[in-house]
């Protein structure tokens, strides 16, 4: 069923070009995902103007950042269930309407409790979006180049971190940080009404007992050679498998689990939402201005969005484990770099250069490696009739992470100093750099059912393996 020659974007015999259209589409998820985390940022250096309460205590600031995450935290752990039960594209379209209610209410605040309740109801829609983008597009793409179209929504992601970062610049001389946090509501309008006219998941709807549906949209994304024996693929697993969320639990999906969980984690508490949140209140703490901190974060937006292309240009050629390691490698060496440029005393105005070179550089290897893997891993790794709950559970754990993170990170900066802090990021990616080693899987040119089937498999043999180690390589 699989072909598992070649790599890249472009071409192949099981490719309708109407697949990448649909891909495209279902990355506007992560569009508002990205433009939602990262637009705080800039306003946040002129709500306190508006709300004096934001300017005289910290952890209100901290509430109105991390509201988001609770909403997102929420949003995770009934969106991958709502995901098996409503179908991916449903999904889509009802967060789409959530973005854009909660976009219109950050924009109409009138105090500063209207704005963390915006900002939580915004949340929901980016912890729906964190699922159910990937999701639905690692189910419709064919798996010669399935890693590259599940990282579109990454390079989404980056792509509305950057448009955040810029409508933040065009708008910071005036401080008009309503039009910032409103100027969501717009990719959410063309998400709502790109996505109602997209086919549903195949695989979904199988699943549900709709094969002619599910033939129909193959038909669609595919050409028609291998049609026939995808449906069956898809059959033969889905008769597999059991109903109920308890399957999630099952041992022979706790290994998935595991590596799902534990990469969740590793990507937030390496640091890169505290740069994403707090670039210009960090860049400012060197002696840049206001708006110089914001074009500076500009710079580092750039340098996310360059090099998650690189990524998706890669990661159906190279796999997924050589970029996570090598990328992880990256960060560690930055963080130390970074640590040690606020640790050493006298470099007066040069702090500012160091600081956000090593910034764009951390940014950088985070953007070829833990940024796209982790979501790209956590949607192939899971069977088809838990895939949702299951990415529920890890995007959950990594929201919750991230709202961890986002609360100690001011705290930390203030108390143990800056050169700890991001030292101790440095320490905890030496530790993702074990846990990639040992125990996350290669599963580049295997189709979803492959790689269910080897799970599967696995679980009577040797249960003393980690995953990496029973994961064949690909091109066997």
């Amino acid at each position: 069923m699989s072909t598992r020659n070649g790599g890249g974007l472009i071409g192949g015999d099981d490719t309708n070009r109407f697949v990448y259209v649909t891909a495209a589409l279902a990355a506007l998820n992560g569009l508002l995902f990205g433009f939602d985390t990262g637009v705080i940022s800039g306003a946040l250096l002129y709500i306190g103007e508006t709300f004096p309460l934001l300017e005289e205590s910290a952890a209100i600031e901290g509430i109105v950042v991390s509201g988001a995450l609770v909403g997102a935290a929420i949003g995770a752990a009934i969106g991958g269930r709502l995901a098996d039960v409503l179908g991916r594209r449903r999904l889509i379209l009802v967060a789409a309407v959530i973005f854009f209610v909660g976009s219109l209410g950050m924009a109409t605040a009138q105090n500063v409790w209207w704005l963390i309740t915006a900002r939580i109801v915004n949340g929901v829609a980016i912890g729906f979006a964190s699922i159910v983008g990937p999701l639905y597009i690692s189910e419709i793409a064919p798996p010669r180049i399935r890693g590259s179209l599940v990282s579109f929504n990454q390079l989404a992601i980056t792509s509305g971190i950057l448009v955040s970062y810029l409508v933040n610049y065009s708008l910071a001389s005036q401080g008009a940080w309503r039009l910032m946090l409103g100027a969501g509501m717009i990719p959410a309008l063309v998400l709502l009404v790109g996505m109602y006219f997209m086919p549903e998941s195949p695989r979904w709807l199988v699943g549900e007992d709709r094969q002619e549906e599910a033939r129909s949209t193959l038909e669609r994304i595919r050409t028609a050679t291998g049609v026939e024996e995808e449906i069956e693929e898809i059959e033969r697993m889905e008769a597999l498998e059991e109903e109920g969320i308890t399957e999630v639990f099952k041992p022979w999906i706790r290994p998935a689990l595991i590596v799902g969980a534990g990469l969740a984690v590793f990507q937030q508490v390496t640091g890169i939402n505290t740069v994403i949140y707090y670039a210009p209140t960090i860049l400012e703490s060197t002696g840049f201005g206001g708006v110089a901190s914001i074009l500076a974060t500009v710079g580092i937006g750039v340098i996310n969005v360059t090099m998650t292309v690189v990524a998706v240009l890669l990661l159906d050629r190279i796999g997924r484990r050589p970029l996570l390691l090598a990328g992880l490698g990256g960060m560690l060496a930055t963080l130390l770099v970074l640590g040690g440029a606020f640790y050493l005393p006298g470099l007066g105005g040069v702090l500012g250069y160091v600081a956000t070179g090593s910034l764009m550089l951390y940014v950088a290897f985070f953007a070829i490696g833990l940024g796209p893997v982790f979501w790209l891993l956590i949607s192939e790794i899971y069977p088809l009739n838990v895939r949702g709950t299951a990415m529920g559970v890890a995007t959950v754990v990594n929201w919750l992470a991230n709202l961890v993170v986002a609360q100690l990170f001011p705290q930390l900066f203030d108390t143990i100093g800056p050169a700890l802090t991001f030292w101790l990021f440095a320490g905890l990616t030496a530790g993702a750099i074990v846990f990639t080693h040992y125990l996350v899987p290669e599963t580049k040119g295997r189709s979803l059912e492959e790689i269910e089937a080897h799970l599967r498999e696995t679980a009577v043999g040797d249960e003393s393996l980690s995953m990496a180690e029973r994961a064949p390589d690909a091109d066997d």
